[in-house]
């Protein structure tokens, strides 16, 4: 007993304490909603309806949309305020070097100092393209030595030197390679060197091939003054003002920025695009913060940062339509808020929050469409349709996972429809139908092609735009192909990507926490320190979304209830995909389920409202504030902060395989 005392550490006494609350809650939520004393019940007699007459009632998406109140638009606005302050701290640096040199087609730069400097490292700040850089240095201008690198039998880099350059090729050791683009790199020979004098000769395999700020140190590691000792100003040199004091994530991208960062500078630059194993318009938007504040890591991440904030009050509003009570909306969008990967997957500059965010604005909006009584006249269903369909048409655009959503939203719209159909009025004397029938029918389902299949087809060809103005052929017919051809491309490269990745997890991980993917890890910021982040769930979410779920298809099983429905469609139709892909997958590809996590919660909050006593309430409040405690305690974990590394081990790696 005492061995396996001595075994529950802090860190697994945790998530056992947790897991141990969940079960309780929800224990307390089956015996409410089943119990012979439940208030449904207790309603029920009063209306004078035997339980059995409902106890299978039909099911139908119609009902009352709940509309937001004043002390909605204040807890709504504060919780949004509350999040947007930890979602932009810290996101990245505003300043760093904007213009690069350019060494496309084997061109030479090359420099003379005014006075010689001794150089032990130097930083360098590669810009757009991939190739590598020859590096020579000379004291006199007349002997140069060129950067040598030292590697292993596999080939692979494990130092540099500096040696003497007569009678050898050029080295090309200094290497600008995808992942090497817009971040500091720093290179220590093993033996420092004098020189006066120095020159770089660019070898490019794609163009243009670009540097943006070199950086000398002597051997204090002191910075050297550079600008000072250059006759004229160079773009290796002009930006020294931006030189960081490390190389660390908050100055460089990481992950996937390599690619979705790079792909929206070049839309900028109208060059054809590195990265396109995804649809465009998800750079494009990411661009528009490149536009306003700069190729800089917060330009980059403020707009996946600014969607991931504006979430929230659509989530809130959703909600509250949904469920009606202030209480629940408020709760369920706090889960979201105060969700890990919610904040670490909006804070990285990929494309995943944009796809997020519309799938919750199709949904949004299908919803408003769903609860509209048969026999609605077309023209007030019609908005709904129409913004439904745009947004996923937008969201499809930006990522192919929303297309996921597309087959829920395509269930979700045909059951509707035939709930609609079933239940549409008929005459007093049951004759006929109140409202013409064929004409709505034949109204909706044209319209439904427009909004769903013609305008956002339009949509999706219209975001190759960039690909063929790149191309010097922006007609029709090019960016038909340039699209068509992209979309051969995207489904062959998926097919492919299996290669091991260490971080790498199956859906079946993902529902329990299993395996978070470690975005970053630097172990060198101060002594018995380390930064790291990584994409997971919370686990009162993930964990108790779990049980949710599973509550909220027992519910629509028992109740025949439309919204049960409506979650569950929304929640698999982004999960069941991935139980036959074979790629290598990770955890952020949950992202969207998660979402619907949030609604499941929801959904169990508003039963213990409404049938559960006082007590039970306050249970909800108290699991919402776990959450924004777990958000607080692994907050470092999710955005890199600077922690001791006993933190990390004792407190937060809860699971062996938490990589923290």
């Amino acid at each position: 007993m005492a061995a396996v005392l001595s075994y529950l550490t802090p860190t697994l006494l945790l998530p056992i304490a947790l897991v141990a609350a969940l079960l309780c809650f929800f224990g307390r939520y089956w015996q409410i909603v089943r119990g012979p004393g439940s208030v449904h019940e207790h309603i029920l007699r009063q209306s004078g309806q035997a339980a059995q007459s409902v106890s299978r009632p039909r099911c139908t998406f119609a009902g009352t949309c709940h509309p937001l109140e004043r002390a909605d638009a204040a807890l709504m606005l504060l919780l949004t305020a509350v999040y947007a302050c930890t979602a932009f701290f810290q996101l990245g640096s505003t300043t760093n070097p904007q213009s690069f040199q350019d060494f496309s087609q084997t061109k030479t730069v090359e420099l003379r100092l005014s006075q010689p400097v001794t150089v032990s490292s130097f930083w360098y700040y590669p810009g757009l393209g991939t190739g590598d850089y020859n590096v020579e240095v000379s004291a006199d201008g007349v002997t140069w030595s060129t950067l040598w690198a030292r590697k292993d039998n596999d080939n692979k880099i494990t130092g540099y030197y500096w040696a003497d350059a007569a009678d050898y090729a050029p080295s090309y050791a200094l290497p600008q390679h995808y992942a090497d683009l817009f971040k500091w790199l720093e290179i220590e020979p093993e033996n420092k060197t004098e020189f006066q004098y120095l020159r770089i000769t660019g070898k490019s395999n794609k163009s243009p091939m670009e540097l943006g700020e070199l950086a000398l140190f002597d051997s204090q590691g002191q910075r050297i003054d550079t600008a000072s000792l250059l006759a004229e100003p160079t773009a290796l040199f002009d930006e020294q003002d931006v030189v960081p004091e490390k190389p660390y994530w908050t100055n460089s991208t990481y992950f996937d920025e390599i690619y979705h960062a790079r792909t929206a500078y070049e839309n900028i630059r109208g060059i054809y695009p590195y990265e396109i194993s995804h649809p465009p318009l998800g750079k494009l938007i990411l661009s528009l913060g490149i536009r306003m504040f700069g190729m800089t890591p917060f330009g980059w991440r403020f707009m996946g940062t600014l969607f991931g904030v504006l979430m929230l009050p659509v989530l809130y509003a959703f909600l509250k339509n949904l469920f009606g009570k202030t209480a629940v909306a408020f709760c369920g969008t706090a889960l979201f808020a105060f969700d890990f990967m919610h904040l670490t997957q909006t804070r990285i500059a990929t494309i995943d929050t944009y796809g997020v965010f519309f799938i919750l604005l199709m949904y949004y909006f299908m919803y408003r469409y769903l609860t509209l009584p048969a026999g609605t006249p077309f023209r007030k269903g019609a908005p709904w349709l129409l913004l439904s369909g745009l947004f996923w048409g937008i969201g499809a655009a930006c990522k192919w996972t929303v297309i996921y959503g597309g087959v829920g939203l395509a269930l979700l719209y045909f059951i509707g429809l035939w709930f609609k159909l079933r239940d549409w009025p008929r005459t007093e004397d049951g004759t006929g139908r109140a409202v013409p029938l064929g004409p709505w029918l034949a109204a909706t389902l044209a319209f439904s092609v427009l909004c769903f299949v013609i305008i956002p087809v339009c949509i999706y060809t219209l975001s190759y735009w960039p690909y063929a103005s790149a191309a010097g052929d922006t007609s029709l017919s090019n960016l038909v192909k340039e699209m068509w051809n992209n979309q051969v491309y995207m489904l062959t490269y998926h097919q492919g990507v299996h290669d091991p990745h260490p971080y790498e997890s199956r859906w079946y991980q993902w529902v329990v926490d299993a395996r978070p993917i470690l975005y970053y890890l630097d172990y060198e910021v101060g002594e018995g320190m380390k930064s790291a982040f990584g994409a997971f769930s919370n686990p009162v979410v993930c964990w108790g979304g779990l049980l949710a779920i599973l509550s909220v298809a027992v519910q629509f099983f028992r109740r025949r209830c439309g919204k049960a429905l409506f979650i569950l469609i929304a929640y698999f139709s982004q999960l069941a995909p991935w139980f036959a892909i074979g790629r290598t997958t990770f955890e952020y590809h949950y992202f969207p389920s998660i979402l619907f996590l949030c609604f499941a919660l929801a959904y169990v909050f508003n039963d213990l409202f409404e049938m559960g006593p006082p007590r039970a309430r306050r249970q909800v409040y108290a699991l919402t504030g776990c959450a924004a405690v777990l958000y607080a305690a692994f907050y470092p974990v999710l955005t890199g902060l600077a922690v001791p590394r006993w933190y990390t081990t004792n407190l937060l790696q809860w699971l062996p395989s938490w990589p923290f």
